[in-house]
């Protein structure tokens, strides 16, 4: 009873090892995907977005991008007094397509 009891208590930790291995391999997807993109004239590079859109994002802090492959479009992430801003930005034209606030 002893070894099973162990057994579920570090369950967790081992359940947990495998997630940073899924993300790692879910971001380098997601980058050769926009690589590939970007390569065939599809869409603008992240440069090229966020020289369009952090000069409009004055007083705020960028914290960074994501893209949506099936999608085809960067979601910049910002925040201001406290408060976090989404940018979405359709890669292919380089427009604004949404801004939560």
């Amino acid at each position: 009873m002893r070894k099973l009891t162990v057994a579920l208590a570090i369950l967790p930790a081992f359940l947990c090892l495998g997630a940073p291995s899924f993300a790692a391999e879910q971001s380098r997807d997601e980058q050769g995907q926009v690589r590939k993109a970007i390569r065939e004239g599809n869409v603008q590079s992240l440069r090229d977005i966020e020289r369009k859109v952090l000069p409009q994002m004055k007083g705020h802090e960028y914290l960074g991008p994501e893209y949506d492959a099936a999608a085809k479009a960067y979601r910049l992430k910002f925040i201001k007094d406290g408060r976090v801003v989404f940018i979405d930005v359709d890669a292919r034209s380089g427009r604004i397509i949404s801004r939560s606030n």
